[in-house]
């Protein structure tokens, strides 16, 4: 995260009561969350990754489930894995390879896709005791947003990775992600961007 989260909790006052993170990746936060008083049975993971799922479960404990959201169910797509693991996306890349040539494609998955309100209702998630909502699926941010419906009136706050430009190929960029939200009730309070490369965080807090 380029926005540390205790700075977030103590500055704007949050009152995280369990989180739904998408883009799981190796639980790197998990940590993070615990250390702000959250206890891991509020905390729920989504990953693409089987083998980075059934690590998580052996390793940490984690509440994480397998699955490759995006805005349509039931859709066989190509899962483009990378060499370091993180960026791997449905996306093909765009600008990224141009600011992170030392980043390659060097598999691919077939996989099919689910909505975010198919996974939360097919898995009893607890979606109305997870108010904060994290997001790092590699340019798919948006697509998860809309994805998941009317759900999202149990969110207050939602912390996500966004682009500025094509970083992948096709992926929504922040002031797309802006209009959505605001529409939803949220406004973007920060956003810190990596360097000169395209991509960054950006922080949203709800305000009605």
């Amino acid at each position: 995260m380029l926005i540390p989260l205790d700075l977030l909790v103590k500055h704007f006052n949050l009152n995280i009561g369990g989180i739904l993170h998408i883009g799981a990746h190796e639980c790197e936060e998990l940590n993070t969350y615990l250390k702000l008083g959250i206890k891991n049975e509020n905390i729920y993971w989504i990953e693409a990754m089987e083998d980075k799922v059934n690590l998580m479960k052996k390793e940490k404990n984690a509440q994480i489930y397998q699955a490759l959201i995006d805005i349509e169910d039931d859709k066989e797509v190509k899962f483009n894995i990378t060499n370091n693991g993180q960026s791997s996306s449905i996306l093909e890349f765009g600008s990224h390879k141009t600011h992170h040539p030392h980043i390659k494609m060097v598999d691919s998955k077939q996989l099919k896709t689910t909505r975010l309100d198919t996974f939360i209702e097919k898995n009893k998630i607890p979606i109305e005791r997870l108010n904060f909502l994290n997001i790092d699926i590699q340019g798919k941010e948006l697509d998860a947003l809309k994805s998941m419906d009317n759900y999202i009136q149990y969110v207050q706050y939602i912390y996500t990775e966004v682009n500025t430009e094509k970083v992948y190929k096709d992926c929504g960029l922040l002031s797309e992600i802006d209009e959505y939200l605001k529409e939803k009730g949220f406004i973007r309070v920060v956003c810190k961007m990596w360097g000169n490369c395209g991509w960054g965080d950006a922080f949203y807090v709800r305000q009605n």
